[in-house]
């Protein structure tokens, strides 16, 4: 019987957005080769991100700070992946931190650091949500393993280490044993991509993921493209979301300073409007913001990059380009007759 009940209960359960949020920053930039990504967390909480976040009605914001990023590692000797040990230590401390703020019933919000902190983020998101879903915006597919990959950065390979399905196309990684793939390739789609390598392509079509590039977001719409995706990988609509954004899915003109930008990407109003649309499901609990480099580009560049960045995190988090009612007031005021 007691389960039954619990049963119904899931059955009629009714999501609502989180209020309560928490920042993660994470300075780490080796999983690729240019410097600035790291100094991207300071640049943006800088540019005012707690006190934007702040102006959503009724949120609730907790700084965690940065996580400890190790400054050095015995060196492992693994074909075609650099800094491997580096960005394990880093990761490792990064799940931890993301499970700790979604414990705290708050949405997880991680500031990067390169996109190889997507390890991090999701290990941590889904040791506390095993049924967890995994929205991938992104300019590239980063699904590649060291045997496909043409850099051997890791910033290229997260979706490919994260997912079991792809486990024994991998070596044995020295470092790596704290993170087991148990995420399913089921649970991941792509949205705004428009740089996928071969393998990576054929990935994606091995395992039917739903990959909406930007041809398709320009033959459909944002707003189809998102809900055929969340259809797809949660059809009754009751797992909670994980959305990883790398500034790199916007267009080049939107968000100049990136260290691998690609034209003809998303408008900053697609963006938002995918945004809105997640936060409308009231399912999001965590959201990763990262690739941003404030040391390319020159002020306005970085101005205009990181700008683009809090409007994003401001849409999944509720903030609405309608406008809101001020707190607590019920009417505009009355002038005070003045005597004469």
């Amino acid at each position: 019987m007691n389960s039954l009940r619990v049963l119904a209960r899931n059955m009629s359960q009714k999501w609502e957005p989180l209020k309560k949020v928490g920042i993660i920053g994470v300075p780490f930039e080796k999983g690729q080769k240019k410097y600035g990504v790291s100094i991207a967390p300071a640049a943006i909480r800088s540019a005012g991100l707690i006190e934007r976040l702040k102006e959503i009605d009724g949120i609730d914001v907790k700084d965690y700070g940065d996580i400890d990023i190790p400054s050095c590692n015995e060196p492992v000797n693994v074909d075609n992946m650099a800094h491997l040990s580096l960005v394990s230590a880093c990761n490792k401390n990064l799940s931890n931190k993301v499970s700790q703020v979604l414990k705290d019933e708050r949405v997880a919000v991680t500031i990067g650091g390169d996109h190889s902190i997507g390890v991090g983020t999701v290990d941590g998101h889904y040791r506390v949500n095993e049924n967890m879903i995994l929205i991938w915006v992104d300019a590239h597919a980063d699904i590649n393993t060291n045997k496909t990959s043409d850099s051997g950065s890791v910033h290229g390979m997260p979706v490919a280490l994260l997912v079991k399905e792809l486990s024994d196309y991998w070596p044995y990684l020295p470092t790596m044993d704290w993170q087991i793939p148990k995420f399913s390739i089921k649970n991941l789609g792509y949205v705004g991509l428009r740089s996928v390598d071969e393998y990576e392509r054929l990935a994606i079509e091995k395992y039917d993921v739903p990959a909406f590039a930007m041809e398709d977001i320009e033959e459909h719409g944002i707003q189809k493209s998102i809900n055929h995706i969340l259809h797809r990988i949660d059809p009754e609509g009751k797992k909670p979301i994980h959305v990883s954004f790398d500034i790199d899915s916007l267009d080049a003109l939107e968000a100049p300073s990136t260290g691998t930008p690609v034209r003809g990407g998303l408008t900053l109003r697609e963006a938002i409007q995918l945004m809105e649309i997640i936060h409308g499901t009231g399912r999001l609990r965590a959201i990763d913001l990262v690739e941003i480099n404030p040391a390319l580009g020159n002020d306005a560049d970085r101005k205009r990059t990181i700008d683009a960045g809090l409007c994003v995190l401001r849409a999944g988090l509720g903030f609405s380009r309608r406008g809101t009612i001020p707190r607590g007031i019920l009417d505009l005021p009355v002038q005070t007759p003045q005597s004469n």
